[in-house]
Formats: structure tokens, C-alpha cells, sequence
């Protein structure tokens, strides 16, 4: 039975060899196929944390876009704002002058915008009653031989004249002068303003 056990026993270590052989190749191969998909792994990790970079990066970018836009925007309404105070202002002083000043004002508007020199001045209620007739007088004085009247009529304005020649009216009210002539001159007061 020596013999038998001397055979089995080869069989066995061959069979032994044979399985450590075929264990350590299924090793190889498995740490292989472990270290090939840890270092796909690595590649996809690296891809994906790249990629959510690049996102947040455009994503501060556009905020901080939007956060520049917006910030314009609140700039330049902050400085409309002002220009619009700065005209209400030029129309306060007008409307504020000292009685002589805004008598011989009111005539000279008259006066330039009359064209007939028989029209008919329209005045606001307050200052129809107080300059309307020193008014009309200064200015047909200035035309030298005006007939302009002062009208019965009143306007809401808050300083100025309107002239009527029938139905033909020129609009010389002060909220009318100020916003035509802003068109003119916003930017030079902007940059008074803000420079």
C-alpha cells in the first residue's frame, strides 16, 4: 500500500501545486482587474471633481455677473434719481425767485415766445394774481407796441405762462421749459454731477 500512498500522495501534491498555481493566478488576475478598475475609479473621480469645478466656477462666474449687473443697474437709477432732484431743484429756484426777478422772468418769457404780440397770457391761479398784471405790462413795454392781455383763464402750472393766440398755445410753463431743456443738458449735468 506504499505504493498507493506514494501515488495518492503525489497526486495530492500535485493536485496541491496545481491549485496554488491556479489560486495565485486568480490573485494576479484579480488584483489586476482591482487595480485597473481602482484606477479607472481614480480617473472618474478625478473627471467628476473636475467637472463640478468647472460648474461652480462658471456658476460663481455668473453670479458674479449678475451681482456686477445688478449693481449697475442700482447705480444708475441712484443717478437718474439725482438728475431728476437736480431738475426739481432748478424748477423750486424758479418758481422761488424774489418778486422782481420773477415778474421781469415772466415778462421776457412773453416776450420771446409771443408772435403777434396779441396774445393772451395764461398764468397759474397764485401768480395770476400775484404778477399777472405787472407782467403783462413789463412786456408790452419790452415789445414796444404789444397788446398782449392777461386771460381770465388759469392752468394748473407750478410757474411759467402759457401764450393763446385762439387755438394756437405755446406752453411756457416752467415744468414744460425744464423738461425740454433737460433733454439738452443731462449729460453735461451728469457730469457735474458725477464726476
Amino acid at each position: 500500500m506504499d505504493g498507493i500512498e506514494k501515488i495518492t500522495g503525489r497526486i495530492a501534491a500535485d493536485a496541491s501545486q496545481e491549485i496554488a498555481a491556479i489560486q495565485a493566478e486568480a490573485r494576479r488576475q484579480a488584483d489586476e482587474i482591482a487595480g485597473r478598475y481602482e484606477a479607472q475609479a481614480r480617473r472618474e473621480r478625478e473627471d467628476i471633481l473636475a467637472r463640478g469645478r468647472r460648474a461652480a466656477d462658471e456658476r460663481v462666474e455668473r453670479l458674479a455677473s449678475v451681482a456686477q449687473l445688478d449693481a449697475r443697474k442700482l447705480e444708475l437709477s441712484a443717478k437718474q434719481e439725482m438728475l431728476a432732484r437736480a431738475y426739481d431743484r432748478a424748477l423750486e429756484k424758479l418758481t422761488g425767485l424774489p418778486d422782481g426777478a420773477y415778474t421781469d422772468l415772466l415778462a421776457q418769457l412773453a416776450v420771446e415766445a409771443s408772435s403777434t404780440g396779441r396774445e393772451a397770457v395764461i398764468l397759474s391761479p397764485k401768480d395770476r394774481a400775484r404778477y399777472g398784471k405787472a407782467a403783462v405790462t413789463r412786456a408790452n413795454e419790452k415789445l414796444g407796441d404789444g397788446h398782449l392781455t392777461l386771460s381770465e383763464q388759469t392752468r394748473p402750472i407750478q410757474g411759467g405762462l402759457i401764450l393763446s393766440d385762439g387755438d394756437v398755445e405755446v406752453n411756457c410753463s416752467f415744468e414744460t421749459l425744464v423738461r425740454l431743456i433737460r433733454g439738452e443738458t443731462d449729460r453735461e449735468v451728469a457730469k457735474v454731477l458725477f464726476d
